[in-house]
């Protein structure tokens, strides 16, 4: 054999060897991966029955009812002491509520952990548990970006942006984004910028500060949105434009453009944000993309102000509050109930 075959088969020998490493770390990985996803179907199994346990000995009768005053805090206790860990009178009062809020089997999605459950039963509200209930399946949240979005109270955001119909739409469906109107959030929080409130700061500052926060930035924008850019140059005539920050949504296949104020909207915002969209539709956009959108973000904006720098306007324009800060859950929770007015409890 001479000497370049014996180097050829050695190679072949090593890539062979390659191939074998790589074969043998899928089949482990996608074995762990079953495994992950067998043990949370066992867990959520568990914990849904060991509620029903809990609720249907509470149900028994006068005895048991007597009983069940310092039922979880005996419970708690016991099963303490024979199986150990995983028994608090917290975890206990969270399967009971695990098994009141889904009492069919079925309606118990697997795709979700019991660290997602134990987050989605903190609510209170029936219709707020099953919107995070449906936006964690569809937007396939982690725990910690389900934690950040009850946090800021996103369920109540969105349901004041519409009728009471949409509210109940809001619950059953998640939200969904079908048209422009979709991805707006008034307000859109911005507290992960880490900007104090009443900092005095410039614009440029707070845009560079989105950009290096923009994965959460993206949660809170919501899903669809791809980052295309920062201080996006426009070029008409001799004179040069810019926009705050460009995305492409790919579920609306549009651009969406966003303009940065640091104080309260003008009406001259609209106006440039118009000229922005309208250079976009003749200059950028494909023709098979949608019209695109525009939004204008600024700390505070009048109302009546808007409504006539808006009217006459053909493009998809939009002017929005940001807040530096999470809002106040009572507050919003309690414009939600005047809006709901007394609307019947509704089962997931």
């Amino acid at each position: 054999m001479n000497k370049e075959s014996h180097t050829n088969n050695t190679l072949h020998v090593i890539d062979d060897y390659n191939l074998l490493i790589d074969n043998i770390s899928t089949l482990w990985i996608k074995a762990k991966e079953k495994a992950v996803v067998s043990v949370n179907t066992e867990l959520l199994e568990a914990n849904w029955q060991t509620g029903k346990y809990i609720v249907e000995f509470e149900q028994g009768g006068k005895a048991r009812a007597e009983y069940g005053k310092h039922l979880l805090i005996n419970l708690s206790k016991d099963l303490t002491l024979k199986n150990g860990r995983g028994f608090s009178r917290s975890n206990l009062l969270y399967m009971r509520k695990f098994y009141l809020s889904f009492p069919k089997r079925e309606t118990v999605s697997h795709v979700l952990t019991w660290s997602h459950y134990f987050e989605i039963l903190k609510c209170d509200d029936l219709l707020e548990m099953q919107f995070y209930f449906r936006q964690c399946i569809t937007e396939g949240w982690k725990v910690r970006e389900l934690k950040r979005q009850m946090k800021s109270c996103l369920f109540q955001r969105l349901a004041l942006s519409t009728d009471k119909e949409g509210v109940l739409a809001l619950a059953n469906e998640g939200h969904l984004v079908m048209k422009p109107q979709d991805i707006i959030r008034d307000p859109f929080v911005l507290e992960f910028t880490g900007l104090p409130k009443k900092k005095k700061y410039k614009e440029n500052e707070l845009e560079a500060a989105l950009k290096s926060n923009m994965e959460k930035f993206l949660l809170e924008l919501g899903r669809g949105f791809a980052f295309v850019g920062r201080q996006y140059q426009i070029h008409i005539g001799s004179r040069i434009f810019k926009v705050d920050m460009v995305f492409y949504h790919c579920i609306l296949k549009c651009y969406v453009l966003i303009d940065l104020k640091r104080d309260e909207i003008k009406h001259s915002d609209i106006g440039q944000m118009n000229l922005y969209l309208n250079y976009f539709q003749s200059e950028i956009c494909q023709d098979d993309d949608n019209p695109p959108i525009g939004i204008v973000l600024g700390s505070r904006k009048d109302e009546l102000l808007m409504e006539y720098a808006l009217q006459g306007i053909n493009n998809q324009l939009f002017a929005a509050k940001y807040q530096l800060y999470l809002p106040k859950r009572e507050e919003l929770q309690a414009q939600l109930d005047a809006l709901l007015d007394n609307t019947e409890d509704i089962n997931i």
